[in-house]
């Protein structure tokens, strides 16, 4: 199942390439988890002559979350889960911000102007959320809606990477565990994590709810009680594809530990259970 890239009026986006723009691996996975990945790439359609930038630009972190898409395909393989990725560059619209958001079709992205996404009309903006956004909010939607009627509610997984350096500061922490208003999961792979000695893994960092991340999670989680975590790794941990599989392999057993822990502390607080989060 795929939706392909297309411009609702014919004008804004222009030839885009015929494009597949959600990637849905496993769709029949059988695991207790759904993997997304919002930033999985970096295309732009050809239409839309690479939004000004030049093609080394578009090969760094302002355009995808680089190592993402091997670390969450590599996860969905551990654990038999099904796996919807963007096949499109956040920087066409950037699937984790619902559509009213300035960040959604970012005019900068860190210290860089994206002239492409310059004094775009109502319009204009509209076609990209048509084209790009709801599809991909639709398959996920699709994905919950099926399993919850099944009996058999998921865990919501996205996986983001994230670069070492920002505005000139070096960041430290290894892995962000990120959640919003509901953090049992979140708490519970934390702790996981933390045991291990591996990795340096935090709490909402390097982004967390105020930074505006969290929309997948609050768009389809919250809604339905579904335990929820937000996974941000270093990018220059998940290099290439051997350190993504090994990546993938130790948050799989995370993510399997913690599993067992926050559903048996949902079980103890009751249906309905919001941790303050922030």
């Amino acid at each position: 199942m795929a939706a392909k890239l297309q411009a609702t009026d014919g004008g804004s986006l222009g030839l885009l390439d015929d494009l597949e723009v959600v990637e849905q691996v496993n769709a029949d996975g059988q695991g207790n988890f759904l993997i997304v990945c919002e930033h999985a790439a970096n295309h732009v359609p050809s239409a839309l002559d690479n939004l000004g930038l030049s093609a080394s630009l578009l090969q760094t972190h302002i355009a995808w979350d680089a190592g993402a898409r091997g670390v969450a395909e590599a996860l969905a393989v551990a654990l038999d889960a099904p796996m919807i990725a963007q096949r499109v560059s956040r920087l066409v619209y950037d699937c984790n911000r619902p559509p009213e958001s300035t960040a959604a079709i970012p005019e900068l992205s860190e210290i860089y102007p994206i002239p492409g996404n310059s004094e775009l009309t109502a319009a204009q903006r509209q076609d990209r959320v048509d084209a790009v956004y709801r599809p991909f909010h639709t398959a996920i939607a699709n994905h919950l809606r099926r399993r919850c009627a099944e009996g058999r509610p998921p865990v919501l997984v996205t996986v983001h990477s994230f670069t070492p350096v920002y505005r000139g500061v070096k960041r430290s922490v290894d892995i962000g565990v990120v959640c919003d208003t509901d953090c049992r999961l979140a708490e519970a792979v934390l702790r996981r994590a933390r045991d291990s000695g591996q990795f340096d893994a935090r709490l909402n960092e390097p982004y967390g709810p105020a930074d505006e991340v969290t929309h997948t999670l609050v768009e389809h989680a919250l809604p339905l009680s579904l335990l929820n975590v937000m996974i941000e790794v270093r990018n220059d941990l998940i290099a290439d594809s051997d350190a993504q599989g090994a990546m993938a392999a130790w948050l799989a057993g995370c993510l399997t530990e913690a599993l067992a822990t926050a559903a048996l502390s949902t079980a103890n607080r009751g249906a309905g259970y919001r941790s303050t989060g922030r």
